[in-house]
């Protein structure tokens, strides 16, 4: 089976001490690509560097809404000069992110708009972080039709899910799928996978039986085949169809 991690951080210093090893498992677990979402100018250096370092990583460019502060305009400064300079598969990780701090929350709109503006210019999708802000983040979408992209890490309702795939957007389904009471494998019932692409957000959300561990790109195979099984489908045909949408959104090779 062959599958793509369409959001890994596997830059961040979580990795530093196994990475080769990493991707190994992944390479062996049939991972044939890692798309890496960007943070911010603090770990540009290291998301580029393992892109050259490892075939198959590829990097996105963006600010993350966490890192918006009040430094953010310098930040979106050092995104706009990197995205004119070389093509990357899609700007991201952005968005709104409400649960960690809500001091910055007109400047992480402004940040989210200003990218979006950019992904429309550059043709490229984006890759949306919404922590408690699911409903703006929809919101935000809907007011540029044509703009494409996915929402990472969902793990909303059937009526937000509907609302993003009405957009033409994708939902980015990881580890949280295999949680028994997070209600998301409900919400796959109903939405099937026509525009469903898989993640694992490592090192973070690890899937069951990992969960609460470091998360790696091998595990995605059971993001996979949690959703075989709610949908009573062959893994297979699950990593064939969330493969071809990942290749379609980030107009891979």
């Amino acid at each position: 089976m062959k599958f793509i991690d369409t959001h890994a951080h596997v830059y961040l210093p979580e990795f530093d001490e196994d990475r080769s090893v990493l991707m190994q498992r992944a390479k062996d677990a049939g991972i044939e690509k890692i798309l890496m979402p960007a943070i911010d100018s603090s770990t540009h250096e290291a998301l580029l560097q393992t892109e050259q370092s490892f075939e198959g990583c590829i990097a996105m460019m963006g600010l993350h809404p966490c890192s918006v502060n009040e430094s953010y305009k310098e930040e979106l400064r050092i995104v706009e000069q990197y995205i004119g300079k070389r093509k990357f598969v899609a700007i991201g990780e952005i968005g709104l992110d409400f649960y960690w701090d809500k001091t910055f929350i007109q400047q992480q709109y402004e940040s989210f708009h200003q990218q979006i503006q950019w992904a429309l210019q550059y043709q490229l999708p984006i890759v949306i972080h919404s922590h408690n802000a699911t409903d703006e983040c929809i919101q935000a979408v809907q007011q540029y039709p044509g703009l494409q992209g996915v929402f990472h890490c969902f793990s909303g309702n059937a009526v937000q899910a509907q609302k993003i795939l009405d957009c033409g957007f994708m939902l980015g389904i990881g580890g949280v799928v295999t949680f028994k009471n997070a209600g998301l494998d409900k919400t796959i019932v109903q939405t099937g996978i026509s525009q469903v692409i898989l993640e694992t957000d490592a090192p973070y959300l690890a899937p069951v039986p990992y969960r609460g561990k470091r998360n790696e790109s091998g595990y995605l195979p059971l993001v996979a085949e949690k959703i075989a099984v709610l949908l009573d489908m062959d893994v297979k045909e699950v990593g064939k169809i969330t493969t071809q949408n990942a290749v379609k959104l980030f107009q891979l090779s």
